[in-house]
C-alpha cells in the first residue's frame, strides 16, 4: 500500500469512528478496526468489532442504516475526492485473534 493510500485509510478510520461515536446510542462499544477498498477505491468496505457480542446483528442493522450520512460527514469533515460508497461489516478476523488469545491465555 502506497504512503498515500495508507494517509487516506487513516483518515477515513478516524472520520468513520467519531461519527460511529457521535451517532450511536452508547450502549455497547463500537471499533472502526479496518478499512478496506475495492481495487478502483469507489467503495470502502468498513470492518467494525461489537461489544458486547451480542449486540452485533443490531449494531450492524444500525450502521448501514447510517451510510448515506457517513458518506455525508466525510464529505463535510475530510479533504477528499472523490467520496467512496462506504458499507460496514464485522471484522471475524480480530474476533478469531480474540479467541486465540483468549486461548493462549487460559493455557498459561
Amino acid at each position: 500500500m502506497t504512503e498515500n493510500n495508507t494517509r487516506i485509510k487513516h483518515i477515513i478510520q478516524e472520520a468513520a469512528a467519531t461519527f460511529v461515536r457521535q451517532e450511536s446510542s452508547g450502549t455497547g462499544l463500537i471499533t472502526v478496526t479496518d478499512v478496506v477498498f475495492s481495487r478502483d477505491k469507489s467503495h470502502v468496505m468498513l470492518l467494525v468489532s461489537v461489544l458486547p457480542e451480542n449486540r452485533e446483528s443490531v449494531v450492524l442493522a444500525f450502521l448501514k442504516r447510517k451510510r448515506s450520512e457517513l458518506r455525508t460527514y466525510i464529505k463535510a469533515h475530510t479533504r477528499l475526492y472523490p467520496i467512496p460508497r462506504f458499507d460496514f461489516d464485522i471484522d471475524y478476523g480480530e474476533k478469531n485473534r480474540q479467541r486465540i488469545e483468549e486461548i493462549s491465555q487460559e493455557n498459561k
